[in-house]
């Protein structure tokens, strides 16, 4: 059994326009919606066995604050520049070639790529997902490489507004 988390990135910043797309950072809410979604993470228990971010810096902090409340080692967070500016072929790469020794594992991205790849694996269908959103899917199979639509069960979907 596979299990992957789908993290869309937290709210960012568009204030810096001297900043490139993969310098931009998060803003006010972002600073709180991420750890708000660590931890629901954490209250359902989750620690995944890795976490992957793309290298944009809004990522890489919304990975770092979930990843905190998560009890998650921040220094062992993957950077994965396939992930930045990947179409969905790209991020189901990626995926495929995940460690099988990781049986659990949140990956942090942008959309729209996050709710096209969440729409392409599971049985269920979402809308776009909004900033620090993340959908939960089991697999039935063992390798990262082997995962699908065809054998996958939709788990969670959660998202920073859902519980107001």
């Amino acid at each position: 059994m596979k299990t992957l988390y789908l993290l869309r990135h937290a709210k960012s910043s568009w204030s810096f326009d001297e900043l490139s797309d993969q310098e931009r950072p998060l803003n006010d809410r972002g600073r709180d919606d991420a750890p708000a979604m660590g931890k629901a993470l954490a209250k359902r228990r989750i620690c995944p066995d890795l976490v992957v971010s793309s290298p944009a810096v809004r990522a890489m902090s919304t990975a770092v604050l979930v990843a905190r409340e998560m009890q998650y080692p921040h220094d062992k967070i993957t950077v994965e520049p396939g992930i930045y500016g990947a179409d969905v072929d790209g991020l189901l790469a990626v995926i495929r070639e995940l460690p099988d020794a990781a049986a659990s594992v949140l990956l942090v991205g942008h959309n729209p790529t996050i709710t096209e790849t969440a729409n392409e694996l599971s049985p269920t269908s979402f809308n776009e997902m909004p900033t620090a959103a993340v959908v939960c899917l089991h697999f039935d199979t063992d390798k990262w490489e082997e995962v699908s639509k065809q054998n996958a069960e939709f788990y969670f979907y959660d998202y920073p507004k859902n519980g107001e």
